[in-house]
């Protein structure tokens, strides 16, 4: 196989983690927006909630101008308002659904091809119940998401016990729960995120063969679980390469690899797979997106040497 990755797939970025100040809805959000449709590099944006309604009609434009392709992440709205999904409290539940329809409302505003979400946290014995109650809600989320131009919905597997402490979760339990939904909704996929692997203490074959038949999105990113004791440690999305982490070139190119070989990028439209990597304290954004950068292209270039 000798041919550039973009035959394959889609490059993005996910604006709110490399600039973790715009998931205030509020800071930062023109400039850095006009930063990434200025890079001809990415093909998608992924963005979160925008407070402004000018504003976003500006992304929208903006966007659109410059060619790059729109995704909503929901997560951080989740996180920052501890909100939960399968919540079995009836009205957390109902707060997370309605906040989720007016991210859904959002991302139409800015012409998103799909949103993507996480489950919430869980307590062990109450497990199943918390599986219902989190089919329950996507089913709905799901309806609503295809009455807005058949909006694609996807669940971004997290860690179950480190972290986020999220109840999908292990992979065998996401590909349970994906064959639920996709069996009423065409809608719906996984994303699965490079950097969540070692959270769950899997290999990149085991996190993606048995959902291979639901991945629609690919994140890539690194994590760092060699220290409790570090600030970085557990989900903070690190650059690759940093001292102790888990993500390097070796193990992008492996989970490119397993995609490769399990027939993810023969698709119909090339998938979107996105760097999800966050600066440092004190480290500038733009080095952190060019560190990612060349860690896909080498990594790509170890892909073809197979």
């Amino acid at each position: 196989m000798k041919a550039i990755f973009q035959e394959y797939f889609r490059p993005g970025i996910v604006h709110f983690m490399a600039f973790p100040e715009t998931m205030d809805g509020k800071t930062n959000i023109e400039h850095t927006i006009k930063k990434i449709a200025c890079d001809e590099y990415f093909e998608v944006m992924e963005i979160t909630w925008i407070d402004d309604p000018d504003t976003r009609g500006l992304v929208k434009n903006l966007c659109g101008s410059a060619k790059i392709n729109v995704v909503f992440g929901a997560q951080p709205v989740l996180l920052r308002n501890k909100l939960n999904l399968n919540d079995e409290n009836p009205d957390v539940r109902k707060k997370s659904i309605e906040t989720m329809k007016k991210c859904i409302d959002q991302a139409y505003d800015v012409a998103a091809e799909g949103i993507s979400f996480l489950s919430g946290n869980y307590e062990e014995q109450h497990k199943q119940r918390a599986f219902d109650l989190l089919i329950e809600s996507t089913e709905e989320i799901c309806r609503y998401a295809k009455e807005k131009n058949s909006m694609m919905v996807e669940l971004e597997i997290f860690d179950y016990d480190i972290d986020k402490k999220s109840l999908i979760g292990p992979t065998n339990l996401a590909r349970d729960f994906a064959k639920k939904i996709r069996g009423k909704f065409d809608n719906f996929g996984l994303l699965v995120d490079l950097s969540h692997i070692p959270l769950v203490k899997e290999s990149s074959a085991q996190a993606i063969v048995p959902v291979k038949d639901f991945i629609t999105h690919i994140h890539i990113g690194n994590c760092f679980i060699s220290d409790r004791n570090s600030p970085l440690y557990g989900d903070q999305h690190p650059p690759f390469g940093t001292p102790g982490s888990e993500n390097d070139v070796e193990q992008l190119a492996e989970f490119l690899q397993v995609l490769l070989d399990t027939g993810f990028f023969d698709k119909k439209q090339r998938p979107i797979v996105s760097f999800e990597v966050k600066p440092l304290k004190d480290q500038d954004p733009d080095i952190v997106i060019a560190n990612s950068k060349r860690t896909l292209n080498q990594a790509w270039l170890l892909v073809n040497e197979e």
